[in-house]
């Protein structure tokens, strides 16, 4: 009997905050129109106006020659995830202003599994915006297999996991709410662009080695590429391996970072 009581605290926990993360997302209609607008106007603008210029070899998954705005799609619905995983840390430093974030942390559970909680979240409302534009770009003739948009949900849920721990962690380190609008810029254009989201490694490689390596490291490449082949019902090992990997690594530090006596709340507080 306890056990199940403690069980049902936990779900009742989690739900509560899916809840709370889901009625911002529903109260704030702009974010998702915004969320859907800013990769709708890559598909129909850029796209369509670079598919001329930009040729393509076939590259995996690819088992012909496609279309631009057919490339770049997953980069796309890779791009809304990051987006949202931000725009999800932001309300992190918003609830730290207002003292919300305090009455969450002072809970019972632990800190693991409320951050766990609230990304997990974070992730489903993505999943919902990706979905949607993958339903939209179906009528632009961006026609994946039927398969893919079963087997790319694995992809998205990892990829969204991952972008999103990386925007708990830079928003563990971020006191101030206007200071997070900047560091969300440095980080996601520099991630965007610097991936296989617009061009394929081949194409960097004979622009310039350096940054041909620098996106090759990028982690954001490597989430595009997961969600690129699972589109196609195909899996990504390198891809996976590094998504992984630094979905782990990310969220234990935002964990380690939370923590009031080891994170970089306590140290700033021990130098003022």
């Amino acid at each position: 009997m306890s056990q199940r009581l403690t069980s049902r605290m936990w779900l009742v926990a989690f739900l509560g905050i899916a809840r709370r993360e889901t009625l911002r997302f529903v109260n704030q209609r702009g974010r998702f129109l915004a969320a859907l607008v800013r990769p709708l106007v890559w598909l129909f603008i850029f796209a369509a106006g670079f598919r001329a210029v930009l040729g393509l070899s076939i590259t995996p998954p690819y088992q012909t020659y496609v279309l631009y705005e057919v490339y770049v799609t997953p980069g796309l619905c890779a791009m809304i995830q990051l987006f949202n995983g931000m725009q999800s840390s932001l309300s992190m430093v918003y609830d730290r202003e207002t003292g919300a974030m305090r009455t969450l942390l002072v809970s019972p559970f632990p800190r693991w599994f409320l951050l766990l909680s609230k990304l997990v979240a974070g992730v489903i409302v993505s999943i919902i915006q990706v979905y949607t534009f993958l339903a939209i770009a179906w009528f632009w003739d961006v026609q994946p297999p039927r398969l893919g948009y079963l087997t790319v949900l694995p992809a998205l849920i990892l990829s969204g996991l991952m972008l999103g721990a990386m925007g708990l962690l830079l928003s563990s380190a971020i006191r101030q709410l206007e200071n997070f609008a900047g560091v969300m810029n440095f980080v996601i254009f520099p991630m965007f662009f610097a991936s296989t989201a617009l061009y394929p490694l081949w194409r960097m490689r004979e622009s310039s080695t350096l940054l041909h390596d620098i996106c090759a490291v990028n982690p954001f490449t490597h989430a595009v590429e997961l969600v690129r082949f699972a589109l196609y019902a195909k899996f990504d090992l390198m891809s996976f391996s590094v998504v992984l990997g630094c979905l782990v690594l990310f969220f234990a530090g935002a964990v380690i970072m939370y923590d009031p006596s080891k994170g970089l709340w306590a140290r700033r507080k021990g130098g003022t």
